[in-house]
This record gives C-alpha cells, structure tokens and sequence, in this order.
C-alpha cells in the first residue's frame, strides 16, 4: 500500500526548515534522508511517520510511549511532536544526527 500523498506533502512541510533532506520512495513507502544517510521512514501501510532511534534520543521516545516499526530501529514520532512545530525540528535534529552516527558508508576499494 503506498503513502498518502496528502501525508507525505504535510510531512514535507514539517520537515523543510531541515536542509538537504531528500525522500526516496522505498516497499511502498519512503525513507527519509540527510546528506545520503536515512533518518526517518514513511510508512506505507500506514502513513505513519519514524524517526531513527539511538543512544542520542531513545529515552524520548520511550518516555512518550513511542514503539517501534518493528524490529528496526526507527520509532513512531509522537502526534504531540508532530503537532508542534518547534519540538518536531528538535526531534528531527536528534535524529538526523542518530541517522549519521549510525549510517554504513561503504568503504573505498
């Protein structure tokens, strides 16, 4: 099932003041990037936006009773954050920067 396309604009929106953030569309869905590193995914099935989770911001997500989109490690972000302008680019920084300290770069041969 693909994304709403009404919910991929409005989350679009959300995130612009973000630079360099790309969408790439990905089994139905979309991942969300920043300079070639995934930070978030767009549900498909769901039209539910995920921020990726790491040491920087799991205590958030837990504490707002977020899960996680399945076994990965990338959490449902908050309808209060999505709500709120300046928490959601707060959440979206952290995640962006999980996105980076966690991302496999392929190696020169």
């Amino acid at each position: 099932m693909a994304v709403d396309q009404g919910y991929l604009e409005h989350i679009k929106e959300l995130l612009s003041p973000v630079e360099g953030v790309t969408y790439r569309a990905m089994f139905g869905g979309y991942g969300v990037f920043h300079e070639g590193d995934m930070f978030a995914l767009i549900s498909g099935s769901t039209s539910t936006l995920y921020f990726k989770v790491g040491d920087l911001n799991r205590e958030a997500f837990q504490a707002a009773g977020s899960e996680a989109f399945g076994r990965m490690p990338y959490w449902e972000v908050p309808a209060n954050v999505l709500e709120n302008s300046d928490q959601m680019q707060e959440w979206a920084s952290v995640a962006v920067q999980v996105g980076h300290i966690t991302a496999t770069k392929k190696r020169p041969t």
